[in-house]
């Protein structure tokens, strides 16, 4: 009876010994390096000029006037911009 409880206590600490370096292989070739992983950084968007600036907010009191949300108010606000701030 004792030699069957050494060599089951051998191995069970054998699979617990691989397990533990089958894991701590995995881990170390499956990761990859943070170089790789980054996405590209964006360039910033130029500011606006104050001129800009205020033709947008007029557009968007226009909007608002009109009561227009989602894609209706985005047109809308994209086409009185490329009007100078007046509505089409």
């Amino acid at each position: 009876m004792r030699i069957a409880s050494v060599l089951t206590s051998i191995v069970v600490a054998g699979f617990i010994a691989t397990g533990a370096a089958a894991a701590a292989a995995t881990a170390t070739t499956t990761t990859a390096p943070a170089t790789t992983t980054m996405a590209p950084m964006k360039k910033a968007a130029p500011a606006m000029t104050p001129q800009q600036t205020a033709i947008s907010k007029q557009c968007s009191a226009l909007a608002d006037a009109k009561k227009l949300h989602g894609k209706a108010r985005a047109k809308f606000r994209a086409d009185c911009k490329k009007n100078g701030g007046k509505a089409s």
